[in-house]
């Protein structure tokens, strides 16, 4: 343990840690202070457990200093000394919960007595956190997270004794045993899409509640939502009720949820069932087969109630050919020919509904195959995906962009989009850098050679193709820029400088002085000296 001393009276500090014998009580470490500041900066940093402190000192008095620690850490605890018998100072300190106060100077039989007390109260209420009674108390505090983490191991795999199970199913007030059982697993159609980022918990800890309800009178329930975004539901028959009808009950109890959830929650669930099987070691494998039965039914099917057994498994035969015939989705994005590649992308979804509606392995082929090539493009020029799709990379991380063939066409359009768009935004970045770059060397080199081809050569373009791009992006020719900037340029020189006309028509860039008067009353409708005069 670890004790703090706190006084303003440094003799009491040094002779209350260094000459008493803490360590027989158990105190390993005794640090000191000379002010309530300088304690609490004591406690930010070290595992304190008593402070013995002065009650009267300047700035933060020894209850003031225990009410400040009371915010942070009520176990510390705290032993006041004084130097005057005050009732009041006295009801402060047990209002503070202080384990004793003592009037200076405190016999080693009272001080010890005091910190002795201390301790003991320390180790019964750590022995009380630790004792069966909180331990029971935690449990059942935590008891639906423990319940769902019990039946997400199960479905996962994990294996355990059968004593194991039998005495954790117990503890945990699970009603289930060693038996039959079925697993249902519920999928949240797309209206409850719009409470994803606000409400979704709440949307799915209603629908397990009136399954709960629903199922309730025939079967114990034991609800989770799963690794993939499912509800998964386990049941057992419950003992009144006999094994007759146990095939079509769940079925017609399903049927009921989807009502009722329909009609108060305004949404649609799609579901599939199992047949009953050994609980818990055919578990996992029953519900390994329920999720690719979802898999497969990749279409825009939905609000369905399916068994598992119903659906043929009919073997797939056959390649994905819109995705691979030439030219490849990555070639056409590495070009930039995006109306191409979106006819592409089209034509694969044209494809996956027409002939392959129940693959969900042509289904995921596709997903892959779009989702390296944008990969690829990104990280050709300089990106990462996760900066370019902002928040629809998720759907990509999470599996969820290849559920099905409707929602990988929905993220795979969209993401096309904002590479066409990012890629627009990078040219007409480009196009405006061009522009400075030769707005810059013309105003440094007025004077010179800022002919076209001169310019040209400057940022290492064609001529034609930088006229193209200056005018794209400013809307306005090379050349009556040029004119522009050197009226402006001459106008600032006739009103700033007493330099004749025949020099500044050289500093523009204009080597016959009688061409510049021309330009410039042109442009202005006086001469340059009349334009001076004027001013």
């Amino acid at each position: 343990m670890q004790m703090i001393i706190v006084d303003d009276e440094a003799h009491w500090v040094e002779n209350l840690s260094m000459n008493k014998p803490w360590h027989t009580l158990g105190i390993e470490q005794v640090h000191k202070a000379y002010s309530a500041h300088e304690a609490l900066q004591i406690l930010e940093t070290h595992p304190i457990d008593i402070v013995i402190s002065d009650i009267l000192m300047p700035e933060m008095t020894g209850i003031e200093l225990i009410e400040r620690i009371r915010k942070f850490d009520k176990k510390i605890k705290c032993i006041i000394l004084s130097g005057h018998s005050d009732f009041e100072f006295t009801q402060e300190a047990v209002r503070n919960k202080a384990v004793d106060y003592l009037l200076k100077p405190p016999t080693d039989n009272e001080l010890f007595g005091a910190v002795r007390a201390a301790i003991d109260q320390l180790t019964n209420e750590w022995e009380s956190v630790s004792s069966y009674e909180r331990t029971q108390f935690t449990l059942r505090e935590n008891l639906p997270l423990l319940r769902g983490q019990l039946l997400l191991d199960a479905l996962r795999g994990h294996r355990m004794p059968a004593e194991e199970w039998s005495r954790k199913l117990e503890n945990y007030g699970l009603p289930f045993h060693d038996g039959d059982c079925a697993l249902m697993l519920v999928r949240m159609e797309e209206e409850f899409g719009q409470y994803k980022n606000n409400g979704q918990q709440l949307m799915e800890y209603a629908i397990i509640n009136m399954a709960e309800e629903i199922f309730g009178e025939y079967t114990e329930v034991w609800g989770v939502k799963e690794e993939l975004g499912y509800l998964a539901f386990l049941f057992q028959l419950k003992g009144d009720h006999s094994d007759a009808g146990k095939e079509t009950i769940l079925e017609k109890l399903a049927i009921q949820l989807q009502y009722k959830v329909k009609q108060f929650l305004k949404g649609s669930l799609s579901i599939v069932m199992t047949e009953w099987f050994h609980f818990p070691d055919k578990l996992s494998d029953h519900y390994r087969q329920a999720s690719a039965y979802f898999r497969q039914i990749v279409g825009d099917e939905r609000e369905f109630i399916m068994r598992v057994g119903d659906l043929e498994q009919n073997v797939t035969k056959g390649i994905l050919e819109a995705i691979h015939i030439p030219p490849t989705l990555i070639n056409l994005l590495e070009v930039g020919r995006w109306d191409a590649a979106e006819d592409k992308l089209v034509n694969v979804f044209a494809e996956l509904d027409e002939r392959w509606a129940e693959s969900w392995e042509h289904c995921m082929e596709a997903g892959y195959i779009i989702a390296s090539s944008f990969t690829h493009l990104a990280h050709r020029n300089g990106y990462t995906l996760a900066k370019l799709l902002g928040s629809e990379i998720d759907l990509l991380q999470s599996g969820e962009a290849f559920s099905s063939i409707s929602k990988l066409r929905k993220w795979s359009l969209g993401a096309l989009d904002k590479f066409k768009e990012s890629t627009s935004n990078e040219v007409k970045d480009n196009r405006s850098l061009y522009v400075q770059k030769v707005q810059d060397f013309a105003e440094k080199n007025l004077h010179l050679d800022v002919s076209l081809r001169a310019l040209a050569d400057h940022v290492n373009l064609h001529p034609t193709h930088l006229s193209k791009i200056y005018k794209i992006e400013t809307g306005q020719g090379i050349s009556d820029y040029m004119s522009s900037l050197r009226m402006e340029r001459a106008c600032h020189l006739l009103r700033t400088t007493d330099k004749k006309v025949y020099e500044i028509s050289m500093d523009v860039g204009y080597l016959d002085p009688a061409y510049f008067i021309k330009v410039f009353k042109r442009q202005f409708g006086l001469t340059p000296q009349e334009f001076r005069d004027s001013l």
